[in-house]
């Protein structure tokens, strides 16, 4: 198959040309004890990040985008950002500059009990150059005030808002990709379709190239047939290679299921959640409630 390839990133990237992609958008390992792993220390992740930013920037053309998805790393409950690692290692190279710092929230995770738990991740948005390809209008989404109007000034009374919508903002919700998830499979760490669709619209032409060198369960890949553009990437894991090729596959064939971009967030209402409230936990909350109150009281 000529999308994907079982290879090491570096040993991938080394053999593209010069100034060949349009898009890269991944999300590297980061020392969480998977097996995929190549970095086990803060240190290695930097060196790491320091030999791939020589060859992104190599690849990418002028006016090219660099899309790289981080969490934190964290260890006895101490945080450590790795988009500030990424930011410090890749902001050594003049050739490249920060445009955006995404913030992709979800709302499931792991519950924590002396923090409070993760809920977002990260997208740093990197640009070759000054000039720059950045597609709004394909990615506006609906005004949350259709009939707003200028209140003053020469405008005043007209309408404020684009017709086709709104600018969607630096923070984007969209679901992880957990257990009931309709595109989950066995990848630990899966990248939702959607959230590469909203960078390959914004950041990438119609007949572009969007490359991803650590490519997992292949949701780059997907995203980027769906919106009809070249795509190349590979991934060290030969499960994950086979799990990314039938994906693939499944969408050639019309098969795929996945998450459309522009599908609700699921919002329960208030007599939803009261329903949904198992009969043993309520005496619980009310007893919570009347401790919390007392001690509102007493304060």
């Amino acid at each position: 198959m000529k999308y994907v390839w079982r290879r090491d990133a570096l040993a991938f990237l080394s053999d593209l040309p010069d100034e060949s992609v349009d898009l890269v958008v991944s999300s590297p390992p980061y020392f969480m004890g998977r097996e995929y792993d190549t970095s086990s220390e803060l240190e290695d992740f930097v060196d790491i990040h320091k030999r791939l930013r020589t060859q992104l920037v190599r690849v990418v053309k002028p006016g090219g985008s660099i899309c790289w998805q981080v969490g934190n790393y964290v260890r006895d409950n101490v945080v450590v950002p790795l988009d500030a690692v990424v930011y410090s290692t890749f902001s050594k190279s003049r050739q490249i500059k920060l445009r955006n710092r995404i913030v992709w929230t979800f709302g499931h995770g792991v519950h924590c009990f002396r923090r409070f738990s993760g809920r977002h991740e990260t997208i740093l948005w990197f640009t070759k150059g000054d000039r720059y390809m950045f597609y709004l209008d394909a990615v506006r989404i609906p005004q949350k005030y259709p009939g707003k109007k200028h209140y003053k000034g020469s405008k005043q009374g007209e309408l404020s808002g684009n017709p086709m919508g709104k600018n969607p903002g630096d923070v984007w919700e969209i679901p992880n990709v957990k257990a009931n998830h309709v595109e989950k499979t066995a990848h630990p760490c899966q990248f939702p379709v959607a959230l590469v669709q909203r960078l390959i619209r914004a950041l990438c032409p119609a007949d572009g190239l969007v490359v991803d060198p650590y490519l997992g369960s292949g949701s780059s890949a997907i995203a980027a047939l769906l919106e009809g553009r070249e795509f190349m990437g590979c991934d060290v894991n030969r499960e994950y290679v086979k799990i990314a090729r039938s994906r693939i596959k499944e969408f050639q064939s019309g098969k795929l299921k996945y998450r459309p971009l522009d599908r609700p967030i699921y919002a329960p209402t208030p007599q939803d959640l009261v329903a949904q409230v198992p009969y043993e936990w309520r005496q619980v909350v009310d007893d919570a409630s009347t401790y919390n109150e007392r001690c509102r009281r007493e304060l």
